[in-house]
């Protein structure tokens, strides 16, 4: 029997590893399906506090996983197939490790965003692609920009990258937004950000063979095809919450992110941290802060048993 297990081995969980390990809890992470999250997927981070220069996501990643490893806390190469959370022993059937049982439960599953499906889209991903307009905007001050989407993200994104980047395309397939009117009224009137209505984006072009150069994009109601010159992409059409395992046992939103106050979910015992009860933010420094806010709530729960 665990005191603790975390599932998942992004910021987050990492984080409540190395909080759980000094509180001698002996915690117990595994990987899931892809170490270290999102953020190893990310060329540079240089808003990490503690860090004077830019770090790759993977370097900062390991950076944390040794710091855990430091105080002992015991990696899984593994992922959770399913798990019954509801009773007092939490168990968790694994992919290749049997069953673990324990006590409680820290879940930072995280959320996958949502791209467009194509070919040259994941080639060029930290290469001028991105679904994080708040990481990566820096990158491209002075430069031309898109944002795909229609929704609050889109709008949200497309103000940011504006007051950043020289020129941003909002690219929509339809021909009205269905974002609240307040933040469409402030994305029509910047005078830097233009529309592209009824539109989709075909092919994502890299003319210098490494860094994306341009746009192909398709107008739906004319089907008349033409090319964009960008140096960045953001894609904002919303994220995926890795939840499927716990639907039915945790409580969820309408869009699948767990329901969490200060960590704590719907079940005693069970907590969760990082993007997967992240609807906004979806930053590696609030996912690191609620893993840590996850393992002193783990920690207060064990001392009541």
């Amino acid at each position: 029997m665990e005191n603790i297990v975390i599932i998942g081995s992004g910021p987050a969980g990492l984080t409540a590893a190395i909080y759980a390990a000094r509180a001698n809890l002996s915690p117990v992470v595994i990987d899931g399906m892809q170490p270290g999250g999102q953020l190893t997927q990310t060329t540079e981070v240089e808003n990490f506090p503690g860090f004077e220069k830019p770090i790759t996501g993977f370097e900062l990643v390991q950076t944390m996983r040794k710091q855990a490893e430091r105080f002992g806390v015991r990696f899984m190469m593994d992922a959770v197939n399913s798990c019954e959370l509801t009773g007092a022993t939490k168990k968790l059937s694994l992919m290749m490790n049997g069953t673990l049982e324990a006590q409680t439960v820290v879940i930072a599953t995280g959320a996958s965003a949502r791209y467009l499906g194509l070919p040259s889209e994941e080639k060029l991903q930290g290469r001028g692609v991105s679904a994080c307009a708040t990481c990566d905007g820096s990158f491209f001050k002075g430069q031309r920009v898109a944002v795909v989407g229609g929704g609050d993200t889109a709008m949200e994104d497309a103000l940011y990258l504006s007051r950043i980047a020289e020129h941003v395309t909002l690219i929509h397939r339809r021909d009205a937004f269905r974002a609240s009117k307040i933040m469409v009224d402030r994305v029509l009137s910047t005078s830097n950000i233009s529309i592209l209505w009824n539109s989709v984006v075909e092919d994502v072009l890299d003319v210098t063979k490494g860094e994306v150069t341009g746009l192909k994009v398709k107008n739906v109601k004319s089907d008349v095809t033409s090319e964009l010159a960008i140096q960045g992409l953001f894609i904002a059409i919303g994220h995926t919450p890795n939840t499927s395992i716990f639907a039915g046992q945790l409580e969820l939103d309408a869009e699948g992110y767990l329901v969490a106050k200060d960590t704590r979910t719907s079940v005693p015992g069970v907590f969760a941290a990082g993007d997967v009860q992240d609807r906004h933010f979806k930053q590696a420094i609030t996912s690191a802060g609620t893993g840590c806010i996850a393992a002193l709530q783990a920690e207060r729960y064990l001392a009541t048993l």
